[in-house]
């Protein structure tokens, strides 16, 4: 039987050794716990909700075999998120003894786990609850510190349990932001493209087929996905633990993440609520691949191959001038400083910027092909989300045509990866294209 592409995923990937994919995974967890860490104790991380959806299952599985049991341990906080000071809390118990920790969970317990069980020298285990993300596999852990979402070096899971009978049970719109963080490769592809062509960032061939080789299928069943249908959640899990496997392979999220997240990063960052709660990562996503996807539409209808690039090098602002209109637009406080930081990173000089205008202006007739191929129509994009069940207009997330306007501003200095909003700043089109977004015949109009 030939390899599937999970199977020359797991090749590729440096940490996750194990992957079980079926229904019915959860009762083989000892099984597999054992032929990676032998007799090691093993302690369940999870938090009051999941550990009866399937941390005390687990809990029972291993003592059944009489495998050695610590007392899980169970978050109980209300509020829990994927904050420093509760990555502290399970660093402090697992530095007591030598147990493997087993997170079981989703998004936040798993990031939590992979980060303290790095700190504290040992390898984890995750035990997936919901296809709600793509950072199960994935290498590094993100983590809101001092303020600022940032993401922590740190490997990815031993081993990965999906259970697809748990994943099919969690709620609906944990899937449906699955679904919208997957549905974010398309355009996360396209700025590595941008990246690549401007030579600032090599695509890294096996992680990017990982990802985008199978990736239109992954998200071709967006209606089966909202409806539970055995077929599309399977789809869907692959594709999510998938983009994982692409970021071990590249030891950065670049495969997965572009510019869709920094608009996620920005809100979560300014510490945004709708109706009382955060919007999911996979929902706010989702609003970002839109906004991208209609950032994309207007400047591929720009003529770039005769870009005036005088007029761009004139415009160029110094880094002085550039701090200042960060902190204009983000205001005093670390959320500007931590944009500061970003944007240094990445600043061109002059030079720079002539010769990346250079080599966009000479490309432009041939990427633009390129980038037609891996995009999907804003339209397009906008129903497939509805159709999983994830807001597609940013009102549905809490956020103002007003505030998503001045968010695309913000969210190109919040991190140093390269994207369409660099490119945007950098050929002096932001505001053209957003005039367009964002006027009568725009889809937000009103600002």
């Amino acid at each position: 039987m030939g390899q599937t592409r999970l199977d020359r995923a797991l090749i590729a990937a440096r940490d996750t050794r194990r992957l079980e994919l079926d229904s019915g995974a959860l009762g083989i967890t000892p099984r597999v716990f054992r032929e990676l860490f032998g007799p090691k104790p093993v302690l369940i991380v999870t938090d009051s909700i999941t550990f009866n959806v399937a941390g005390q299952a687990v809990f029972n599985t291993f003592k059944a075999v009489n495998h050695v049991c610590r007392e899980p341990f169970i978050y109980i906080d209300p509020n829990l998120y994927a904050e420093h000071k509760f990555v502290l809390l399970l660093e402090q118990a697992l530095s007591g003894h030598d147990a493997i920790p087993v997170g079981v969970g989703a998004g936040t317990i798993n990031d939590l786990t992979k980060l303290a069980a790095h700190r504290v020298g040992r390898p984890y285990m995750a035990v997936a609850t919901a296809a709600s993300m793509d950072g199960y596999t994935a290498f590094g852990a993100s983590i809101t510190f001092n303020g600022s979402k940032q993401t922590f070096s740190c490997p990815a899971p031993r081993a990965e349990i999906a259970d697809l009978d748990v994943i099919r049970a969690a709620p609906t719109e944990m899937t449906a932001s699955g679904y919208a963080d997957l549905l974010a490769k398309i355009t996360a592809g396209a700025d590595w493209l941008l990246a690549d062509a401007l030579e600032i960032e090599p695509i890294h061939r096996p992680a990017w087929d990982i990802v985008q080789g199978d990736l239109r299928e992954a998200v071709s069943d967006p209606s089966g996905v909202r409806n539970r249908d055995p077929a599309a959640i399977r789809q869907l899990t692959e594709g999510l633990l998938l983009g994982g496997f692409a970021m071990q392979a590249a030891q950065s999220s670049r495969p997965a993440s572009g510019a869709e997240h920094q608009f996620s990063h920005l809100w979560d960052m300014q510490h945004h609520t709708h109706k009382g709660q955060a919007p999911s990562h996979g929902f706010k996503v989702g609003i970002g691949t839109l906004a991208v996807a209609g950032l994309y539409e207007q400047l591929l209808d720009q003529p770039i191959d005769q870009l005036d690039i005088e007029r761009c090098c004139t415009e160029w602002p110094d880094p002085k001038s550039t701090e200042n209109k960060i902190r204009e637009l983000l205001g005093p406080g670390e959320l500007a400083e931590k944009a500061i930081e970003e944007t240094r990173a990445k600043h061109s000089s002059l030079p720079e910027l002539r010769s990346q205008l250079e080599r966009l202006r000479e490309a432009w007739p041939q990427l633009k092909i390129r980038l037609r191929a891996q995009l999907l129509p804003f339209r397009e994009i906008r129903q497939m989300l509805c159709d999983a069940g994830a807001p597609n207009e940013p009102s549905q997330i809490g956020i103002s045509h007003e505030r998503l306007r001045k968010s695309f501003a913000q969210a190109a200095y919040i991190r140093r990866r390269f994207t369409i909003l660099d490119v945007a700043l950098r050929t002096g089109l932001t505001e053209k294209c957003l005039d367009s977004l964002f006027g009568p015949r725009g889809p937000w109009p009103g600002t």
